[in-house]
């Protein structure tokens, strides 16, 4: 008669065991997963949004595809999924407005293009028509046709009437991260880069900041892309992305408000 209750609390402690472990598996199944694409030069920054945005709303499970404005304007084009578009070019955001791919969209930054060098290179540069000199033999830039930051530089380039005389040193990346991480291990002598991805970096710094006029003006718009299954969450984070906790990040990370 005295075994009887040890045998109830064999019984019964499975299935307290089960129910503990059950909790946190039917929490996780009430998330909203947000799929957000969004321009390389936004990582450091999304990261720390992230961070805040979840914590405010634990239903929240904030995704990032992270790339060039255009190969993600190309993947929401043809349908891949997605809640949100942050492009790094208001050239992609309008292709999608005009496919009607976005239900709305607004200005959300901008930034500064700046030519970089490794950190410890000894050439020092007052202007870029440098870069034609010998001891340049390979410079990094974006790929024009898909990245805002490789279209800004071809600009640039043009503008100066550099274009030509440098297209054989030039050497693309797919998207401004990678054209940093050549100037960081030494592949490349020069790159072009935003300033805030410059900011991030300790192996490269700025030579020289690119005045906007010789380019068009880099604006990053933000929207919700109409196929979104999660329109009220999308748009409340659309909101969260343009409020005063947002902006600080932003501009922490050397991003201009508009």
């Amino acid at each position: 008669m005295k075994r009887a209750p040890k045998m109830m609390l064999r019984i019964a402690l499975p299935i307290a065991l089960l129910a503990a472990t059950a909790q946190p598996a039917i929490a996780a199944s009430k998330k909203t997963e947000l799929l957000v694409c969004a321009a390389a030069s936004l990582k450091d920054s999304l990261a720390e949004i992230e961070k805040g945005y979840e914590a405010s709303h634990p239903t929240i499970d904030l995704v990032f595809n992270l790339g060039s404005s255009g190969t993600l304007q190309k993947q929401i084009e043809q349908g891949a999924p997605a809640d949100l578009f942050l492009s790094a070019g208001q050239k992609q955001m309008d292709a999608l407005n005009d496919a009607k791919r976005i239900e709305r969209s607004s200005l959300l930054l901008k930034n500064e293009l700046v030519m970089v060098v490794p950190t410890d290179s000894k050439k020092a540069f007052t202007t870029i028509k440098q870069l034609v000199g010998k001891d340049i033999e390979t410079i990094a830039i974006g790929q024009p046709e898909s990245v805002p930051a490789g279209q800004y530089a071809k600009e640039t380039l043009t503008t100066r009437k550099l274009w030509d005389s440098l297209a054989s040193k030039l050497v693309y990346a797919k998207d401004v991260r990678q054209v940093l991480t050549y100037v960081e291990t030494g592949n490349a002598d020069a790159g072009f880069v935003y300033k805030t991805d410059a900011l991030t970096s300790k192996k490269a710094k700025v030579a020289l900041r690119i005045i906007p006029g010789v380019h068009k003006p880099i604006l990053y718009p933000a929207g919700i892309v109409k196929d979104t299954k999660h329109l009220k969450e999308a748009a409340a984070f659309y909101s969260y992305l343009q409020g005063s906790n947002a902006d600080a990040i932003f501009v922490k990370y050397g991003f201009m408000l508009p």
